[in-house]
């Protein structure tokens, strides 16, 4: 039975615990002592009135019906940082951190574009994060996002700023020696090389289209964007690439094909509650711009 309210310095310990597996490790991340950490944890154990922490000689592990309040610390220490990110905003000024969210394929654009809107804004900061998971932008683990599938968070406000083509590309020097006028025909389309996703990625659209149409040649895999488009300037096969990103690359020229290219729709997405926040209002506007353009091409 719960006998009192957990404190937060309590429950970070706990969330340490559960993270690194010891107190030694845990006291070490919190600059605290390995006592300090264990007698807090005892005094937590003590005000619920039943134990969190099950200790052993390998290390520690929470209790299974602890687990909700390893959730609450998660949820306390991401309010946090978002309270840390807000601090020292007020007003109508545009300053302040603004985390964005997206996959490799839109890294560069939106590099280009946040410095040049932080050159009139030089009290933003940005942080700009490479997805290898999709963050959950309800919980503020960003504050804005670039998606290429819906939420359905009610917490959430979608826009949906146009449709990111894919198209195939290959080098100056592939064309040469195998395809004589850069024009990719269907029934071609098993004898070419072809670089793209390792297979855990089929679902992708790029994936499909070369799967529906009997490309089998797969010499270069890879779950990296860039590695791909490297291996595409150095001549080792035909790459599916948005086009914004294809047309970008120096040394590659994109391949006239027959039949519909592949495309997926592009949402910009951010938090229900930061619509009036300034900063972001102002990085919104600046991004649904840019992709509104980029993807009209």
């Amino acid at each position: 039975m719960q006998n009192s309210t957990p404190s937060w310095d309590d429950l970070r310990i706990l969330l340490t615990l559960h993270r690194h597996g010891s107190f030694l490790h845990a006291a070490r991340t919190l600059g605290i002592s390995v006592s300090t950490a264990s007698r807090r944890i005892d005094a937590l154990e003590s005000a619920l009135g039943r134990a969190v922490v099950q200790r052993g000689s390998t290390g520690t592990s929470i209790e299974p019906d602890a687990i909700e309040l390893v959730a609450l610390a998660e949820q306390l220490e991401s309010g946090l940082a978002t309270a840390r990110r807000d601090r020292g905003v007020t007003g109508s000024g545009v300053a302040g951190v603004v985390r964005i969210s997206a996959g490799e394929g839109f890294m560069r654009a939106l590099t280009q574009l946040l410095v040049d809107v932080r050159r009139g804004h030089e009290g933003l900061r940005f942080e700009l994060m490479s997805e290898t998971r999709m963050v959950d932008l309800s919980r503020r683990e960003a504050d804005i996002g670039i998606r290429t599938a819906r939420s359905s968070s009610p917490a959430l406000i979608e826009k949906l700023v146009g449709t990111l083509r894919y198209a195939p590309y290959a080098s100056r020097g592939y064309i040469e020696r195998r395809l004589r006028g850069g024009r990719l025909r269907t029934d071609e389309v098993p004898r070419h090389d072809f670089i793209g996703f390792d297979a855990s990625m089929g679902g992708l659209p790029q994936e499909r289209w070369l799967s529906e149409n009997g490309a089998t040649r797969r010499p270069f895999r890879s779950n990296s964007e860039a590695a791909q488009q490297v291996a595409t300037v150095r001549g080792e096969g035909i790459c599916f690439l948005p086009e914004p990103v294809g047309r970008a690359i120096e040394g590659l020229q994109q391949l006239e094909v027959e039949h519909e290219l592949p495309s997926i729709s592009v949402f910009l997405v951010f938090h229900r509650d930061l619509r009036r926040v300034p900063r972001v209002r102002l990085v919104v506007s600046a991004i649904e711009s840019a992709l509104r353009r980029g993807l009209a091409r």
